[in-house]
């Protein structure tokens, strides 16, 4: 049996979140987050500053919602692929770079974290969001394979935190380079030799001594 398609109307109302975090996030991006205003998002989505105000309270309530549409969800399928992957911890390490290596490739969702590390002064609360919903949890993931590694002895002992760090840095930095300095380079760099050189690098400082590649 066919069906009929909703109205117009219905389609359009349905729309509406994601045409204004769109709006949104292409106003963050070229303004910045402090200077841009409820106005100028309305403005670039077609719609009046009243509208935006049905669905999103304010620019923090904005933000929060683009990182739970388009950053949430990736360390979801994240936490769910660890969870099924029975590799050994070095393979996972692996997967888990090439995840990340591949979201922050997307310029869209890379200009989420530098949004956050240039704002973070000025909103700490959006700041906290971040690094609880994203970054705690992606330190946590990386923290239990470090201490999977080191429990099996295929890594030597080490301060997991630190580690973890350690390993994140590049990925945030690759992002951070994408969005800043690659669209003004003569002949920008892909991230993927970066992110893969950092890996072996730090593989092979984390390998406890006679562990097998």
């Amino acid at each position: 049996m066919k069906t009929t398609p909703p109205p117009t109307r219905a389609r359009r109302k349905a729309d509406r979140p994601g045409e204004l975090l769109e709006a949104a996030l292409d106003t963050f991006v070229a303004k910045g987050f402090s200077a841009a205003r409820m106005e100028d998002i309305a403005a670039r989505a077609g719609v009046s500053k009243g509208t935006i105000y049905l669905y999103y309270p304010s620019k923090e309530a904005i933000f929060e919602a683009l990182v739970r549409r388009d950053i949430i969800p990736r360390v979801e399928a994240a936490e769910a692929m660890l969870a099924a992957s029975g590799a050994a911890p070095e393979l996972q390490l692996r997967h888990l770079l090439e995840f990340m290596g591949k979201a922050t490739a997307d310029p869209r969702v890379a200009a989420v974290p530098k949004l956050v590390l240039a704002e973070a002064g000025n909103f700490p609360e959006m700041a906290r969001f971040y690094r609880r919903e994203v970054v705690g949890r992606g330190l946590a993931l990386i923290e239990g394979i470090l201490r999977r590694g080191m429990e099996s002895g295929a890594f030597r002992p080490l301060d997991t935190r630190a580690t973890a760090r350690l390993f994140v840095a590049p990925i945030i930095l690759s992002a951070l380079w994408q969005t800043s300095f690659a669209p003004i380079e003569d002949a920008p760099e892909p991230p993927g030799p970066m992110l893969a050189l950092h890996l072996d690098l730090f593989l092979g400082a984390l390998r406890a001594e006679g562990a097998s590649r």
